[in-house]
């Protein structure tokens, strides 16, 4: 065999791969990934106006819109029901006995929020000359004064477990639609009298300058200054006078724990109404939030690229004879 020919036979080859190969394929995934399509940062008024976007907040503000509207018509359940639950109190107090006042409040103690409306009895007799008008006040749509009497009551007594001096009562005997009005009316039954009504809590004091015979406040704190104690803490709306008041003097209904018409509210209602509100507020939120996202540019990033590399001439494999 000549030493110039190559051995197939009992020769070992060594083939190397062409370095070119690695760097083309590189250069080949690194331009695929650069072509892909990606997103610029923009400005907020931009990406809220593209049409993907616009067609995103039709669809949330009636979303939206149908969740305010639910909300709405909660609130407007939960009044409807806490005015029944009201009209059914005041049926139950007005058809419940009048208890003895002193079987369920004591002179100067606390009034509970339990005791409004509570259907009591009390005797005792009138102090015509400390009447009050209490100016301002609105019956039927009207505004005019309420006739507030101190009633120095003679039995006191009971469960609450009062044994002092005989109390006074604030007693608001009805409703006048003037000063002049009251003056026919400010006539008292003479001696002792039996007078059913609805207790209500008294008020914060009202102001210091009002005119002569007039408050603008049912408040036992400013008038134990005038009428002297020891007094209650709230007073009493009547009801029922034995014997009759002059007629004339309106009288008021019984009072409630709300305050009046639109007072009580279903606690359950409102929270329902409160729930389908923040439900709005999120869809606008959530639009919101896709738009700063388009600004932002939340597309693929441009990957890091090498440089290109020119293509080297392939070598033929070399072949080792042994």
């Amino acid at each position: 065999m000549s030493e110039s020919e190559p051995s197939t036979a009992s020769g070992t080859t060594a083939a190397t791969v062409p370095d070119g190969a690695a760097h083309t394929a590189g250069a080949a995934g690194a331009a695929s990934s650069a072509s892909e399509p990606r997103r610029e940062p923009t400005t907020l008024l931009r990406a809220a106006v593209r049409p993907r976007l616009l067609v995103v907040l039709i669809v949330l503000l009636g979303m939206a819109a149908l969740c305010a509207r639910l909300g709405v018509w909660q609130l407007d359940r939960a009044e409807q029901r806490g005015a029944q639950v009201e009209r059914r109190q005041v049926a139950a107090q007005e058809a419940a006995a009048p208890g003895p006042l002193g079987d369920v409040l004591a002179p100067q103690e606390s009034f509970g929020g339990n005791l409004v409306g509570e259907h009591v009895r009390v005797r005792g007799r009138y102090e015509p000359a400390g009447q009050l008008l209490v100016a301002d006040r609105v019956l039927d749509g009207r505004v005019g004064y309420l006739v507030l009497t101190p009633l120095r009551v003679s039995d006191a007594g009971g469960r609450a477990g009062w044994t002092g001096a005989d109390p006074v009562l604030p007693v608001v005997r009805g409703w006048v639609a003037s000063p002049a009005d009251a003056r026919a009316l400010l006539t008292v039954p003479d001696g002792e009298v039996t007078v059913t009504g609805h207790l209500q809590s008294s008020e914060a004091s009202g102001s210091a300058d009002s005119p002569p015979g007039q408050t603008d406040a049912v408040s036992s704190a400013q008038l134990v200054n005038t009428w002297g104690g020891p007094i209650y803490s709230g007073y009493l709306v009547l009801a029922q006078s034995q014997p009759a008041q002059p007629a004339g003097l309106a009288l008021l209904g019984p009072p409630t724990l709300g305050g009046g018409e639109g007072g009580n509210w279903n606690v359950q209602n409102l929270a329902y109404a409160f729930q389908w509100w923040i439900f709005a507020g999120f869809a606008l939120f959530l639009w919101l939030r896709m738009v700063r996202d388009e600004a932002a540019g939340d597309g693929i990033a441009e990957p890091a690229t090498e440089p290109a590399v020119a293509d080297k001439p392939q070598q033929r494999p070399s072949v080792d004879v042994l």
